[in-house]
């Protein structure tokens, strides 16, 4: 038996051929770009993504070989909407979560609601990026649009749709809409009501992994897929990753290392105290039943490798080219042991969780005629590990704690990186096989639907593997921690100064 995982990312897609052992057979990818074309804007051509998506379907199946793939699930991004008529077109562009239109939205909803009542039934606060914000920012920008759709959808539901499911929305992207009453489990009256937006406008929601039906036979055929092939709801991208990294019980926490830096961890029941709110934690269904899931979000991660890279590297960018590697791969091959000479803020677009500060700027402190670039290089890396350690001392005190970690994305392709991760978390972290964490993870909510496994817990078990651990060097593990104490006084020290810049 074989299973396709889809990843739907804001930049794009990924389509994976699973064998039964979580072994890659066959996969493909397509990228696609936004429309930004007015201020804290971000539109995106929904029909361009499915058409690209069909596309690295078949690439991968054909790659693959496989005759017998029983199903098909769906890791999305979150927080994107999309007004379809009954055939799943697309009336009007994506509206996705970063754009930032809605602030307005999200402001009349915590002045009508009261922001932490809403987060106690949600589980998310009012804020721009989620999608009920996004709702009634489209009924504002086109009226016609909204009265004429059939629904509303995620990436999700859109493209299982497309594929020839049900209109079903599963309960992780539910429950990040800010619309999903997640005690009743099912859509929330007083949200719509204050609004009077109808609960109608959604798909129905329904656990991940249940069955939403069957492919369309002509698109079968054209991927070379059998027409028992089952669709199943799969889950927002961070939940799915977390399966495909084993977090299925608490305790675990997986860093995903991108353009942004998430750490997201299981819980065993919902987490919805002023504590989690004031720190801009959301608190929403996982993709594992019965469990609730939270993460950290710093919005400069990654990223923040590509500015140095751009700014200040251009030595070793002519170096990687003649070597024909990338810059970031001279990273670990030429930053300095031991801790760097000077401290740097990553705070360039603003702070993220707890804080979420939007005045806060980046800095670099200590400075002299001795220090280099690759000082800075490393202070880099430190300084997004510090904000990492900020964030698991603020989810410790929500009474959540992460005792091991797992990495998976892009960032975990660099052992100096993760290195400073455990001496500076003072935690073991463990690197994956399989680094498609995301795709892994709804095929494996494909596979479970399908009879391949009993439980989830089962298909984990069987599939998901680590390639290396990286443990605390307990003499640096100590002098981090005493120079995290200074890292904190960053932010409380600039903080005056930064809105006066």
């Amino acid at each position: 038996m074989h299973l396709i995982g889809l990843d739907i990312g804001t930049t794009s897609c990924k389509a994976i051929v699973f064998d039964a052992d979580g072994r890659m057979r066959g996969q493909a990818c397509r990228e696609y770009g936004m429309v930004c074309d007015a201020p804290v804007k971000a539109e995106q051509d929904a029909e361009a993504v499915w058409s690209l998506t069909r596309e690295a379907l078949g690439e991968a199946v054909t790659q693959s070989g496989a005759k017998d793939v029983a199903a098909l699930s769906v890791s999305a991004q979150g927080d994107a909407i999309i007004p379809v008529d009954a055939d799943f077109r697309a009336l009007h562009p994506a509206i996705l979560g970063m754009d930032y239109r809605s602030e307005p939205h999200a402001r009349r909803c915590e002045e009508r609601l009261d922001g932490f009542t809403v987060f106690r039934r949600t589980g998310m606060r009012p804020h721009p990026m989620n999608s009920f914000c996004k709702v009634l920012l489209l009924r504002e920008l086109s009226p016609k649009t909204f009265d004429s759709a059939a629904r509303i959808v995620t990436y999700a539901d859109f493209i299982l749709g497309k594929l020839g499911g049900e209109a079903m929305i599963d309960h992780t992207m539910a429950s990040r809409t800010m619309a999903f009453d997640s005690h009743a489990m099912a859509w929330d009256g007083l949200v719509h009501q204050a609004f009077g937006v109808n609960p109608a406008i959604w798909s129905r929601p329904v656990p991940s992994g249940t069955v939403a039906g069957k492919i369309r036979p002509a698109l079968a055929e054209d991927l070379g897929l059998t027409q028992d092939l089952l669709l199943v709801t799969g889950g927002h991208d961070q939940t799915c990753a977390a399966i495909g990294a084993g977090a299925i019980r608490e305790s675990l926490g997986v860093i995903s290392t991108g353009t942004a830096e998430v750490l997201s961890t299981a819980l065993p029941r919902p987490v919805l105290s002023k504590l989690m709110y004031d720190s801009y934690y959301p608190c929403y269904l996982h993709a594992r039943p019965g469990m609730h899931f939270t993460f950290s979000l710093n919005h400069i991660g990654g990223i923040l490798l590509k500015w140095w890279r751009d700014n200040l590297a251009a030595v070793e960018t002519a170096d990687a080219a003649a070597r024909g590697t990338e810059a970031y791969a001279l990273i670990d091959e030429r930053m300095p042991d031991g801790l760097a000479p000077v401290l740097f803020l990553p705070h360039l677009n603003g702070s993220g969780t707890p804080l979420c500060d939007l005045q806060s700027k980046g800095a670099i402190v200590g400075l002299t005629m001795e220090t280099t670039r690759h000082d800075i290089a490393k202070a880099i890396l430190e300084g997004l590990c510090f904000e990492l350690r900020t964030n698991v001392q603020m989810l410790t005190s929500c009474g959540i704690a992460i005792n091991e970690l797992v990495a998976v994305g892009g960032g975990a392709k660099s052992g100096r990186w993760l290195q400073l991760k455990a001496d500076i978390l003072n935690r073991p972290l463990r690197v994956l096989s399989c680094r498609e964490a995301a795709c892994l993870g709804a095929a494996l909510l494909a596979g479970t639907a399908a009879g391949a496994w009993s439980t989830l817990e089962e298909a984990v078990a069987q599939t998901v593997k680590y390639e290396r651990e990286f443990v605390p060097a307990p003499g640096r593990a100590a002098d981090y921690a005493e120079r995290f104490s200074v890292y904190q006084q960053l932010h409380p020290a600039l903080q005056t100064l930064n809105p006066r810049l």
